[in-house]
């Protein structure tokens, strides 16, 4: 992957900075994108560019397509191409709450950031990729998304993650005679801290609620992303990864 460029979307704090460095130590430029997390964006940036790898942060709201739209334009116009969209960014409520109680503000912002947001940047960042005969795209799911199940108290997020698994299999098709794949990571319930940490950093420690019996990290995700950004990964396209653990979070969470 070296001497390709990655967009990695919310990627300042998190899965997504976990996933900036993974990336960057393959050689692959970074665009790191934020919308509040200036100063740790700015933190990664100065981490990836002391591995001799080139960065930029942009700040810019997935949940707003006129802000997606200068998000893509300002990545293309500093590095010439993007070839790796990890669209990791994506509003999450974690009070639970019934469908009846959330404003419409806030129905408006988790479908728009974590649906349409995703959609536009693909289909703004697609054109280059197409050019060039190679891409890869990763979409966010949750753990078991694929199947559609009833997630109580998570009606809107979880509507518009399972809208996104059939978005993703249908652009993958679209766009597999492109060079292009396109596949969803679906991490489990990897809290706080633990989505930096490195699998090492986790060692001896036990998670009660997860059958493989310890913590998920950040680097779990990471590398289940890098594998399928490889070149030799052209054939893995139109799936669903869940990285969990065998956590159920629909399962674990209705009562």
């Amino acid at each position: 992957m070296k001497g390709k460029t990655a967009l990695i979307t919310g990627s300042a704090k998190g899965l997504g900075k976990r996933t900036a460095l993974q990336l960057a130590s393959q050689g692959c430029r970074i665009v790191i994108n934020y919308v509040h997390s200036e100063a740790e964006a700015e933190g990664l940036k100065a981490d990836i560019e002391s591995l001799g790898v080139e960065a930029a942060a942009i700040q810019a709201d997935i949940a707003d397509p006129k802000q997606v739209g200068e998000l893509a334009k300002k990545a293309e116009e500093m590095f010439g191409a993007i070839d790796i969209l990890i669209n990791n960014a994506g509003p999450f409520i974690r009070e639970r709450r019934l469908f009846a109680d959330y404003t419409h503000d806030e129905i408006s912002g988790l479908v728009n950031g974590n649906l349409l947001g995703v959609m536009l940047l693909d289909h703004l960042l697609l054109p280059g990729m197409r050019t060039r005969g190679w891409g890869r795209i990763i979409h966010y799911g949750f753990g078991h998304a694929g199947e559609s199940r009833a997630w109580p108290q998570r009606a809107v997020y979880a509507a518009a993650k399972t809208a996104l698994v059939s978005f993703t299999k249908s652009l993958a098709v679209e766009e597999a005679a492109h060079g292009i794949t396109v596949n969803m990571i679906c991490p489990g319930d990897i809290r706080g801290a633990n989505k930096e940490k490195a699998i090492a950093d986790v060692a001896g420690q036990t998670d009660g609620e997860s059958p493989r019996g310890r913590p998920g990290t950040g680097e779990d995700v990471a590398r289940a992303i890098e594998f399928l950004c490889h070149p030799m990964s052209d054939f893995i396209t139109g799936n669903l990864l869940d990285v969990t653990g065998g956590f159920d979070p629909i399962k674990n969470t209705i009562r």
